[in-house]
């Protein structure tokens, strides 16, 4: 079974800003960029409060790829 982390390096070797969906891309096997587009287009929808509250919790529960 494959773990869920952050990856703080993306796959260019940029840095990101918490890594979330890179590392939930990963784990689910699809790319980071479609999961960036549809967290933008359920922000827009949803308010963009609710998203930000979302992706703080999402970086406070999922551990950091060392």
């Amino acid at each position: 079974m494959k773990k869920l982390y952050r990856h703080k390096i993306g796959t260019h070797g940029t840095p990101l800003a918490s890594g979330i969906f890179s590392g939930l891309g990963e784990w689910m096997e699809v790319s980071p960029g479609v999961l960036r587009l549809g967290y933008a287009v359920i922000a827009l929808l949803t308010g963009i409060l609710p998203a930000v509250f979302l992706y703080l919790i999402a970086h406070f529960l999922i551990p950091e790829k060392k």
